[in-house]
């Protein structure tokens, strides 16, 4: 079973939930952006949560189902359809041989999530199949998808095939039922980002504290998988020393001499020499992945308490889903 890359879009590529356990050495973690939306993606097709998909950026691929595929979009809105109609988001749809999946505009967010039953089987490089464009490594050939690409897909889990057996037929289908706005929300066109004080956060003057948390910030076109360059109030630093570099990791707000913040994002680097003010919280890290170049966001600031128990809550979500969703497949539902 294959999926054949026809359009590659903007910027598609394979992920996981990346290579933790590598810093030390210099590798960075990577994966998915939105790591909540790919992992509910999967959950939906009966996959374990960090098996390989597709990260889609902004301008969606066209592809072809070699075979007939169990599938689930997650994440941004793309405007996707399926031999021409509408697909639903956030639901297991099944694709019959030869039939073809597309995006249109995007409507809110700026990157989807397509898993497959049995996961995209391509080989894995550190225990990851997750591209790393900079390094060329993981995912297909350790680059973004190009027409003609064939991506391998593996064998459906017992829950996978038993979604497909309700589903599958001479035409496409899609399931009635959806995971609610709590684990899959609508991008929001101007986000709310939570974050908590980063370990530098004293060495900014009060103005600059208080500017962070009440003022926007947009993100410009310098934008990628490592981070995203805010244009907003400038920040000033109370002292002009030097720091040693230290860790850093996704949602780590860095600001450099010229005043403008900087986020990291899933392909940052392991250390960092700039100050840090802030850390995203966990629980937004998908709300922080889903904004786009040119879109204006808000930080504001919760406790270190406050970021464990919406983390908390988060996973709880996401771990009770399996049970929900092979109930469903053990009825047969559509």
């Amino acid at each position: 079973m294959s999926l054949s890359i026809l359009r590659p879009g903007l910027l598609t590529t394979v992920q996981d939930l990346g290579r933790p356990g590598y810093q030390h050495i210099g590798m960075v973690v990577g994966g998915a952006m939105d790591a909540p939306a790919l992992r509910v993606a999967n959950l939906l097709v009966g996959n374990a949560d960090g098996a390989a998909g597709l990260e889609i950026t902004l301008q969606g691929p066209r592809l072809r189902f070699a075979a007939g595929h169990l599938f689930a979009l997650t994440g941004a809105r793309l405007s996707p359809t399926l031999d021409g109609q509408p697909v639903e988001m956030n639901r297991p749809v099944w694709a019959p041989a030869g039939a073809e999946l597309a995006f249109g505009a995007p409507v809110a967010g700026g990157r989807a999530y397509l898993a497959v039953a049995g996961g995209l089987a391509v080989a894995p490089v550190l225990g990851s199949r997750a591209t790393y464009l900079r390094a060329g490594l993981g995912g297909l050939h350790g680059r973004a998808l190009r027409a003609g690409d064939e991506l391998p897909v593996g064998a459906p889990s017992a829950v996978g095939q038993r979604l497909g057996q309700a589903l599958a037929g001479s035409r496409w289908a899609q399931a009635r039922w959806t995971v609610g706005p709590r684990l899959c929300p609508v991008p929001r066109p101007h986000p709310v980002v939570r974050a908590v004080r980063g370990p530098e956060y004293e060495q900014f003057s009060a103005g600059s504290q208080q500017a962070f948390w009440q003022q926007p910030f947009v993100v410009t076109a310098a934008a990628d998988r490592m981070g995203y360059r805010l244009q907003g109030p400038d920040l000033a630093r109370l002292t002009a020393t030097e720091l040693l570099s230290s860790a850093v990791t996704f949602g780590t707000v860095q600001v450099p001499a010229d005043g403008q913040a900087i986020v990291l994002l899933a392909d940052r680097q392991t250390t960092g020499g700039y100050p840090r003010l802030a850390q995203v919280i966990t629980a937004d890290f998908g709300a922080l992945a889903q904004a786009r170049p040119g879109q204006a966001l808000r930080f504001q600031e919760v406790s270190l308490a406050e970021a464990q128990a919406l983390y908390l809550a988060q996973e709880r979500a996401i771990r009770a889903l399996p049970g929900a969703i092979a109930f469903k497949a053990l009825g047969g539902s559509k």
